[in-house]
């Protein structure tokens, strides 16, 4: 048993040791750019309005939350939240809302993140790339919403998921 316990701490230190040898470098710079193309490009309708919400009090354990950008997750500005498989929380047209996930991808194909959000009144697309894995995993992507009178906002992402 003791044997399997330390393959195990070996292998999870390389592996952190891999990550922070990939989060680091110009990769990391190059996304940081990217980020602020997508602000300056990103479309959205007027019809369509994202207010930024407090962190959830019913998520208790598991969840995923992303801000706009760095600088408003840092400042917990969230525009959305997620208990990590049921619940998505955001506010949308001035009113809080909860809806029910439809599905959320795993992370095992290139860990690209994807979740899908729906209700009678919006369908919310989540996806995002991880940048960078810890004990949370940051990522970074984008967000959008459709309503059924055809109006669209998308807007760039940054967040983390994790326990």
């Amino acid at each position: 048993m003791r044997y399997i316990i330390i393959f195990f701490s070996a292998f999870l230190l390389v592996a952190c040791k891999k990550d922070q040898a990939n989060a680091s470098g110009s990769a990391s710079a190059d996304s940081l750019h990217h980020i602020k193309d997508s602000v300056a490009t990103g479309s959205s309708s007027d019809k369509i309005q994202v207010e930024t919400i407090a962190f959830p009090t019913e998520i208790k354990e598991c969840s995923c939350y992303f801000a706009k950008n760095k600088a408003d997750f840092e400042n917990e500005k969230y525009i959305y939240a997620d208990d990590a498989g049921k619940t998505a929380y955001m506010k949308l047209d001035g009113k809080r809302v909860a809806m029910n996930l439809i599905s959320s991808s795993d992370m095992e194909v290139d860990e690209v993140l994807t979740k899908e959000i729906e209700n009678e009144n919006y369908k919310i697309s989540v996806k995002g790339k991880k940048i960078k894995g810890e004990e949370a995993l940051l990522f970074e992507g984008t967000l959008t919403i459709e309503k059924p009178d055809g109006s669209v906002y998308t807007t760039p992402i940054y967040g983390e998921c994790g326990c």
